[in-house]
């Protein structure tokens, strides 16, 4: 099974911190998914937050992939009946501009309405939607072990997206993936270059991740010690952790792609655990703006 999974937030908006084009043209999107489909690529990650990236995916042949989408971010502290409606609204427009029947998953975008009083509603709107049979499996986008800890003792969710790299081993440190395993949970993985961060060299990294220059250069040494490219190790890490499913990646061209499939197999020597960090304004991109 082929690991790789296309996260298509850069199809609908510019995004990411080492973005260069910008938001990707439709014509390379076509590229892209065709190139996804020929090397064995099954799933597609979107949400109606990531711009007009599900129109255009509605007009490339999809039918061939597992879609997950997600939720809108809920406004209301408290989730009420017109939160439910918008999320049934909003999954239908989902699966019209998909061309879709179905998706693979449904994720809640963002955990803290899941923590939110009234999530129960909620829940139970997502699995009358598996129950009919618009949805294969009830998910959750998380940022951190705590809130995941929370959600799972509460709900019986199918699926679980995470942010995982080499520097970000929260996950497995705090035990949690052994949990997810034993409730089969499924994982995917996102953020596995830290938004490009991993990919950077000293000139092309922002100046505001300096004060992270001890693991940089930890990094960039291991690196040349053990004769891999930044691309290969972070990519060969996350697919070789058994209990993940699914590796999140995001590109702007076909080129991209192909040498992240070519880069994803091979030889991967023991990584120091020293080589990361605990520190969330490092791991959490929407701290960045902090720095």
């Amino acid at each position: 099974m082929n690991k790789l999974g296309l996260g298509t937030v850069q199809f609908g908006i510019d995004y990411g911190v080492s973005s260069i084009k910008g938001q990707v043209k439709p014509i390379e999107v076509m590229e892209i998914i065709d190139f996804a489909k020929s090397v064995g690529i099954e799933n597609l990650d979107t949400a109606p937050a990531y711009g007009n990236c599900e129109e255009i995916l509605g007009r490339c042949n999809i039918s061939s992939f597992n879609v997950t989408s997600k939720t809108r971010h809920f406004e209301n502290l408290e989730i009420n009946e017109d939160d439910i409606h918008l999320l049934k609204d909003d999954l239908s427009k989902t699966l019209n501009n998909l061309k879709q029947n179905n998706l693979y998953g449904l994720l809640v975008h963002n955990a803290e309405d899941m923590m939110k009083a009234g999530a129960e509603k909620l829940f139970d709107s997502l699995e009358e939607l598996k129950k009919n049979g618009e949805i294969s499996k009830i998910g959750i986008s998380v940022y951190d072990p705590m809130q995941l800890e929370y959600i799972i003792k509460r709900f019986s969710i199918d699926l679980v997206q995470l942010p995982f790299n080499i520097f970000d081993r929260r996950m497995i440190d705090s035990g949690m993936f052994e949990i997810l395993s034993k409730k089969k949970i499924e994982i995917h993985s996102r953020s596995v270059f830290l938004q490009g961060l991993l990919l950077m060299n000293t000139h092309s990294r922002p100046k505001k991740f300096d004060q992270w220059n001890k693991l940089w250069t930890l990094w960039s040494e291991w690196l040349n010690d053990n004769n891999l490219s930044a691309l290969e190790a972070s990519l060969r890490y996350a697919i070789s952790v058994s209990e993940i499913s699914n590796v999140l990646v995001g590109v702007e061209t076909k080129k991209q792609l192909k040498e992240i499939f070519e880069a994803s197999s091979g030889y991967l020597p023991e990584i120091p655990h020293e080589l990361c960090s605990n520190d969330e304004l490092l791991l959490n991109p929407s701290n960045w703006n902090k720095l």
